[in-house]
């Protein structure tokens, strides 16, 4: 049984939040202001330097939305304060990434290049041009943006050509053997 629901959020000093009373919460930070609506029936209330998210009661439904709940509050304030970085890493002959204004543009091998809006509130860099640094104050958003860049050329198994993460681990195949 999980009690993620239960642990604080702990709150740095440079973020403040606001909740309404309809749950519209607020989070606002040096990298950035996110908001969110609570589910209904969750609470989020402020004791020293931490937020406690709490359920009415024990029902099915309160006790499995508890722990998201302050999973997503973690994020936003963890996304305000310090933000988050994914990595990713463009392997094979010719491949190559440049970032053009607003644009990510990808030659991946294929007869056109590859052009990627970039969100608002994302930021990306390129080095050596293989390396992708994508980050911003909003995780779903990173991840997202990332997760759309791999999934235009996911890595293959056989040559391990492809996008990957920095941290992913493709497992090669054997090819055809002759005989």
């Amino acid at each position: 049984m999980s009690r993620v629901g239960n642990k604080p959020v702990e709150l740095p000093e440079k973020v403040t939040f606001n909740v309404s009373d309809n749950g519209h919460l607020t989070v606002e930070g040096p990298l950035g202001k996110l908001e969110w609506q609570l589910p209904e029936g969750i609470k989020l209330e402020q004791e020293e330097a931490n937020l406690v998210v709490s359920r009415p009661d024990d029902s099915r439904k309160n006790k499995a939305i508890h722990g998201t709940a302050r999973s997503l509050v973690a994020n936003m304030v963890e996304g305000v304060s310090k933000g988050f970085k994914r990595k990713l890493e463009i392997h094979g002959v010719g491949f190559r990434a440049a970032v053009k204004g607003s644009v990510l543009d990808l030659s991946l091998g294929f007869s056109h290049p590859v052009e990627h809006p970039i969100p608002e509130g994302v930021s990306v860099k390129v080095e050596d041009n293989t390396n992708i640094l994508v980050e911003g104050f909003d995780k779903q958003k990173v991840g997202q943006f990332a997760a759309d860049v791999r999934s235009y050329y996911p890595p293959e198994p056989y040559k391990g050509k492809g996008v990957r993460y920095s941290d992913e681990y493709v497992r090669r195949k054997a090819g055809k053997s002759v005989q």
